[in-house]
């Protein structure tokens, strides 16, 4: 990547939607460039897709939480298991595989709170690999729709 396709990937992460066009002269390309560019970011996996950012709220999301799991034991079969399990489960949002005390930060997204009593029981206290549970209420999130800066790609040499 260079500084161009690092300000195409600036542009596309604060609004997916914008139109080649517009994304082009931004960054100072010919649409036919910028087109090519974007492909190609696709084609190396640099840009995975392109998401719509939902209200919680508005579909019936009334509580999110995170719930710091640590397992009983770390074999590989164990944690690939778990990994499976949860990340089938409709109420994960995000599931973060840590090193620490504990072994993973799980971002769940529910109705209230006896959705998420039910759903703690159910995916983790019933799993025989997991030992301990705790389980935080999120009361708000901000999102930064920044991408991380590489300073070798903002202030090349």
């Amino acid at each position: 990547m260079d500084r161009t396709d690092f300000e195409i990937v600036r542009q596309l992460r604060r609004n997916a939607r914008i139109s080649n066009k517009e994304l082009a002269k931004s960054v100072g390309l010919a649409a036919s460039t910028c087109i090519v560019r974007v492909r190609r970011l696709q084609n190396e996996g640099v840009i995975r897709g392109f998401h719509a950012d939902l209200d919680a709220s508005a579909i019936g999301i009334g509580l999110q939480a995170l719930a710091s799991v640590r397992l009983n034991r770390h074999k590989r079969v164990e944690v690939e298991s778990f990994m499976e399990h949860i990340l089938a489960c409709p109420e994960v949002v995000q599931v973060h595989h840590l090193s620490g005390k504990n072994d993973f930060q799980v971002h769940i997204a529910v109705s209230n709170s006896h959705h998420l009593r039910d759903f703690v029981l159910q995916a983790f206290t019933e799993r025989p690999e997991v030992d301990h549970v705790e389980t935080s209420l999120v009361y708000e999130t901000w999102d930064s729709w920044e991408v991380p800066i590489n300073p070798e790609l903002v202030n090349p040499d």
